[in-house]
């Protein structure tokens, strides 16, 4: 019986490339997105299973845990990496982007992780990875309901972590500069690099090793890992 992967986020970056590294290891992955289906058509074409939702709605969510639930006997992984990114002026002026960081970030994690407990349990060692942010402990002032937002799902992994064991174990990844955006121009890139102790961009591949970490590792639960070159030192 292979391994289940749930992947929120699944279509670009850190949830694109782990989904491919776990399809490499012969796990069946679910693999979750919202608008853009690009990436996730390609994880379809090495056999992926693609699952749309729009975490702001709160309906929606449930809909893809049901469907899960149709099709998965167990699940041993899930990863709650979705994420929506907003400054202070964006959710000042919308408030449906406001709702939007706390729904994406908060609300569908912790719907996920109760909705899918039972194949979690069913799972020899069920595992959730919560992605948070390096931010939710040292909160930038710029982007205070982002922050708060992360902190909520950071907060939800110790408790979860508590309250699901010895059945499921429950931990958290913050990165740090793994990846620029293309909209981060050089200065932006020169200026967060000096920040951070290693000086580095960090890549992709740090955040999957992570993962293997903790899945690897069955005595470490409410656990939360930097993978930052060291910049929550500085921030």
């Amino acid at each position: 019986m292979s391994k289940v992967a749930l992947i929120t986020g699944a279509g670009r970056r850190f949830g694109y490339e782990l989904a491919n590294d776990l399809l490499d290891q012969g796990y069946t992955v679910y693999a979750h997105y919202n608008s853009s289906k690009q990436g996730v058509e390609q994880l379809e074409q090495r056999g992926a299973i693609g699952l749309q939702a729009d975490f702001s709605d709160s309906a929606a969510i449930d809909g893809m845990i049901a469907t899960v639930k149709e099709q998965a006997q167990h699940i041993d992984l899930l990863v709650n990496n979705a994420s929506c990114f907003f400054n202070n002026s964006d959710v000042d002026d919308d408030t449906d982007k406001l709702q939007a960081v706390y729904a994406v970030h908060a609300i569908a994690p912790y719907k996920l992780i109760t909705g899918l407990q039972d194949l979690l349990s069913t799972a020899n060692d069920g595992l959730v990875i919560n992605i948070t942010d390096i931010y939710s402990e040292r909160p930038s002032t710029d982007y205070i309901a982002y922050c708060g937002a992360k902190a909520a799902l950071a907060n939800m992994t110790l408790a979860f972590a508590k309250s699901l064991a010895p059945n499921i174990r429950v931990n958290a990844i913050q990165p740090g500069p793994i990846l620029f955006l293309p909209e981060h121009d050089s200065d932006h890139r020169k200026q967060v690099l000096a920040e951070t102790p290693l000086t580095v961009e960090g890549g992709l591949q740090p955040m999957i090793d992570t993962v293997k970490f903790f899945r690897d590792n069955p005595f470490l639960t409410g656990e939360s890992i930097k993978v930052d070159g060291g910049r929550a030192l500085k921030i």
